[in-house]
């Protein structure tokens, strides 16, 4: 061991490394504890559930035989204005029952819509379909 020569390179104390690596625990602890504490924002994933319930009724109304004359209860709705306006009521009900009291929905025709006024500040899900009378698209939101 060397003696103080009052040279200040040589007179310097250490750290123990148990105070060092206590040290670096206690950072790592708050640095895991404050990472928890963050907001982090929220997976799209509200959408992603919407579009699937919008595709499956949607699947749903396609393959379903229609009330009076077309290939499915889609094509028979957006067949003709006339046709839209016999089907309107039971359109709405068919969909609403199919997709169930905690959403919303629209459907739009070329031939014109049923459903809610769709909102612009929710989140929500869209499907299509292309029929011979034109594109029907859903559109469903939560309540």
């Amino acid at each position: 061991m060397r003696e103080p020569t009052g040279d200040s390179a040589f007179d310097r104390g250490q750290l123990s490394l148990p105070v060092v690596e206590a040290a670096v625990g206690v950072a790592f602890l708050l640095t895991v504890a404050a990472s928890f504490g963050l907001a982090l924002p929220e997976p799209g994933t509200a959408e992603a559930q919407l579009d699937a319930y919008a595709d499956d009724a949607l699947a749903v109304l396609n393959e379903e035989p229609p009330r009076h004359a077309a290939d499915t209860r889609l094509a028979e709705v957006s067949r003709s204005p006339a046709a839209f306006e016999r089907e309107r009521d039971a359109l709405e009900v068919r969909v609403a029952r199919i997709l169930g009291d905690n959403l919303l929905f629209r459907v739009e025709t070329p031939h014109g819509a049923v459903g809610h006024a769709r909102p612009t500040a929710t989140a929500t899900g869209r499907a299509s379909a292309t029929t011979p009378g034109g594109e029907v698209v859903l559109w469903v939101w939560y309540v």
